[in-house]
């Protein structure tokens, strides 16, 4: 297991948890976090952190996927939120120095919607 994949494992349970002290070390100082649907950025780890500390209403994530390769700086996560009484899935992309702090995270939050009409012959919806 990479360095960078336990410290994303933390980023999660740390998060889902409130612990933000925990979640503050899994950051590395100058770390960017981006949102390219909203086209908003955070620099820096006290604004990131306040920033997930602040967010409104209650909210739940669970991993339902860790991708990361041996010896990569690199780790991808598919997880599961519940904000308020919405649920929704995230793909987030994250990047890692070589102290395996976490340096850029990169968030897509995409939107479900319905499929186009013409293929319910070959699909199962769930």
């Amino acid at each position: 297991m990479t360095e960078l994949r336990r410290t994303v494992e933390t980023y999660w349970s740390a998060a889902e948890a409130r612990d933000w002290s925990t979640f503050a070390t899994t950051l590395s100082d100058d770390v960017v976090y981006e949102l390219p649907q909203t086209r908003e950025r955070i620099r820096g780890k006290d604004a990131y952190v306040r920033f997930n500390r602040e967010y409104p209403d209650t909210w739940h994530i669970s991993v339902h996927r860790l991708v990361a390769d041996a010896g990569s700086d690199h780790v991808a996560t598919w997880v599961h939120a519940v904000v308020g009484l919405e649920e929704m899935h995230a793909v987030t992309f994250f990047t890692g120095d070589d102290a395996g702090r976490i340096t850029t995270v990169t968030d897509f939050w995409p939107e479900a919607y319905e499929p186009p009409p013409g293929r319910e012959h070959l699909v199962e919806r769930y």
